[in-house]
């Protein structure tokens, strides 16, 4: 039986290399992920932190970095209690050109039935993937704010 996963499809008009940029480099993902840094040299087997207002919220390991085309890396909960004791996942972003867009599609995988981790990145997700599409696209990010999603303590 296969464990529960999440999995968020969208197109992107911006080029591969520019997708990649915004997927790891911390000052543009501040702007588009409620002010969260990515931290990792994002080489394969490099630790990989995400860090919201100070406080690392999630950690991992770069399982795989084929730049431009595929980034993938274990995902860890540490914050809340409720979700810190889950299993590590594993989170996907491929990107494939198609002319002037990109397909952007991102998997995150592995988690254990009634996982409260799988609902929380299922409102987290679609909120930071709108706002990347948005802020490469136009260069404005939507405000989404965090309590809407279920995210304390971070406005």
């Amino acid at each position: 039986m296969s464990k529960p996963e999440f999995v968020y499809v969208t197109y992107i008009e911006t080029t591969p290399e520019k997708l990649w940029e915004a997927l790891t480099n911390s000052a543009f993902t501040r702007q588009y992920w409620f002010d969260t840094e990515v931290r990792s040299d994002w080489k394969v087997g490099s630790p990989l932190a995400l860090v919201m207002g100070g406080k690392v919220t999630d950690t991992g390991e770069i399982l795989e970095a084929d730049r431009p085309r595929r980034l993938s890396y274990t995902f860890k909960h540490e914050l809340m209690e409720e979700m810190r004791n889950e299993a590590a996942t594993k989170v996907v972003f491929t990107i494939v050109p198609h002319g002037n867009l990109v397909k952007l599609t991102v998997t995150h995988e592995g988690f254990a039935a009634g996982s409260k981790l799988l609902d929380g990145i299922s409102k987290g997700w679609p909120a930071i993937l709108s706002g990347l599409k948005s802020l490469l696209e136009t260069g404005k990010v939507p405000t989404i704010p965090p309590a809407a999603l279920g995210i304390e303590g971070f406005e």
